[in-house]
């Protein structure tokens, strides 16, 4: 099994910024994409961002140039920078991690949420 703890959701003003971090632990052989997704309330979860085990990311058009994603492959972490928060970014955000066992079976986890909220 696999394991993901997430840290650093909050409450935070318009136009400032918050630092999500995950770590996954447990039987992994190899993390290969990992990511945040968001869901607000009566909405659907939604990806935010995404990042490849070579580096490659990829962003929701909504969060663009204020959010960025990044991942430390030694520490089995990712991490999401968000800037310019605005009160649509609240939401309870998730990470996300698709990684493989020592059977090389593919698994796809999941955090337990963070909650941000950006109101003043």
């Amino acid at each position: 099994q696999v394991q993901l703890v997430e840290s650093g959701g909050g409450l935070v003003q318009p136009g400032g910024s918050l630092r999500l971090s995950c770590k996954a632990s447990g039987i992994i052989l190899r993390i290969n994409a990992m990511g945040w997704y968001r869901q607000a309330p009566g909405k659907q979860r939604e990806l935010v961002a995404v990042i490849s085990s070579g580096g490659t990311t990829n962003y929701a058009d909504s969060v663009k140039g204020r959010f960025t994603i990044s991942r430390d492959n030694a520490k089995s972490t990712v991490s999401l920078q968000m800037n310019s928060l605005k009160p649509e970014d609240t939401a309870v955000y998730y990470c996300n991690c698709n990684s493989q066992d020592y059977t090389y079976t593919p698994r796809e986890s999941w955090g337990q949420g963070t909650q941000v909220t950006v109101s003043s």
